[in-house]
């Protein structure tokens, strides 16, 4: 009897050690994309990461404001004009962007898109724009202005030249989608990152939990530290990449909805929660928010942490971050 279920345990490590990860990188939604899936075989692979490409890219044309033809630019075209009836699945996500606005304030928000672009981060900038064009920036702009109609399934933009977009949260919420798509086919374990919006499920061949880098902000191509991900999506926002400085001061590419001016203070942000989506949307609202405020606003939330790397590339953490988890590089 020994014998019979030692050659059964032997057996079940070796069909668990003949799994492994296969990745493959590649360009949707605009964006940076790395899919990475648990297989047997090069084939299940490629089969299960074109289950998630299809699946991006079905979002993707559901949400796009740049496509003429998806039901976001419909919204957008008929703003101030008449109600657009949408899918239940775009309902659903501009109702609960809708929440996030409310629960922060205003500090995230779908319809920012109709804000003025009034500042580069391309290096052509010299001079701040003046008070007066920042704040006829966002004139057009606040979740307020968006109409739900649950009964009838549509949208309605009250002002004349208004607009939604999902760049805050369109890659979080594919990632999501696709995760889920995979998790349903039966792929046991995997990471979708779209462009640092990561959700990740299952382990590690080797059984051990993934790990999450947290990129140096001060210096990109450096790891501030290594955190084991469960089950959970990590969203990392960083101004590393785009941002200005007038008179000593970094503003981030990350623009307050209400005010119209950039988010200062804070290098990077990290989430960690069940989705991307949320996710996604947290990290932008804690730029915006400031360090102090968003710690405190996290340490509200059931189920979220966080991780800021304020301006002095100090690291603050929400109250239930285990620092000794983190494994710095």
């Amino acid at each position: 009897m020994k014998t019979t279920i030692l050659s059964f345990s032997l057996l079940f490590s070796i069909v668990i050690l003949a799994q492994q990860p296969y990745k493959q990188t590649l360009k949707l939604m605009g964006s940076h994309f790395e899919i990475t899936v648990v297989a047997k075989d090069s084939i299940q692979a490629n089969n299960d990461i074109k289950l998630a490409i299809l699946e991006i890219t079905r979002i993707e044309k559901l949400i796009s404001s740049w496509d003429k033809n998806s039901q976001t630019s419909e919204i957008n075209r008929n703003a101030g004009i008449k109600p657009v009836k949408v899918d239940k699945e775009l309902f659903q996500l501009i109702e609960r962007a809708i929440k996030v606005s409310k629960l922060t304030n205003g500090a995230f928000d779908i319809s920012y898109a109709s804000m003025d672009k009034v500042w580069f981060f391309d290096g052509t900038m010299t001079k701040m724009p003046s008070d007066k064009v920042i704040k006829k920036s966002v004139e057009k702009v606040g979740y307020k202005n968006i109409i739900l109609n649950k009964e009838n399934s549509t949208i309605f933009l009250k002002l004349k030249g208004m607009k939604i977009g999902f760049g805050a949260i369109g890659k979080g919420y594919a990632a999501d989608k696709a995760k889920a798509l995979l998790q349903e086919k039966g792929v046991a374990s995997g990471i979708i990152n779209a462009s640092g919006d990561l959700n990740t499920w299952g382990k590690q061949p080797s059984g051990k939990d993934w790990l999450v880098a947290i990129v140096n902000p001060l210096n990109k191509e450096k790891v501030f530290s290594w955190l084991p991900v469960y089950n959970s999506a990590v969203v990392t926002s960083g101004n590393y990449e785009k941002y200005v400085k007038f008179k000593d001061i970094l503003y981030t590419h990350i623009i307050d909805p209400r005010t119209g001016y950039p988010a200062t203070g804070i290098l990077s942000v990290t989430i960690f929660t069940k989705n991307a989506e949320l996710a996604d949307a947290l990290a932008t609202s804690i730029f915006v928010m400031g360090a102090d405020t968003g710690i405190n606003f996290i340490n509200q939330l059931k189920g979220v942490e966080c991780i800021i790397i304020d301006k002095n590339n100090k690291m603050i953490t929400s109250k239930n971050i285990e620092l000794n988890s983190i494994k710095n590089d």
